[in-house]
């Protein structure tokens, strides 16, 4: 499954969360949680392309006779397609929140 959890804590420039530690409170970088966040939207979309690759990889050796468990093949099909529908929702979901942000009123 896939896992997103990117810090929110490190784009946020003023937050206590850290119990008063003046070096814990220190700001980023202004690009590196966005780069925190590409980075790890990019380790998620390869890992679902690793999922899609296998999933073709089980299929062809099911049709070439390599292998005869149709359970398993399945199950990677499976595994692919949920992740797959995931990061399209994921995707969907960013699209829409960059539309909203694009009407707000200046």
């Amino acid at each position: 499954m896939i896992q997103f959890n990117p810090n929110v804590n490190s784009i946020l420039p003023n937050s206590n969360v850290n119990g008063g530690n003046a070096a814990a409170n220190k700001p980023q970088q202004q690009g590196s949680a966005f780069a925190d966040t590409v980075d790890a939207a990019k380790q998620q979309i390869g890992k679902v392309d690793e999922l899609q690759q296998a999933s073709d990889v089980s299929i062809k050796d099911l049709l070439s006779g390599k292998n005869e468990d149709v359970t398993s093949m399945v199950s990677q099909v499976a595994k692919a397609d949920m992740s797959f529908k995931l990061l399209v929702g994921v995707r969907n979901k960013l699209v829409e929140a960059y539309k909203e942000t694009m009407n707000m009123p200046i």
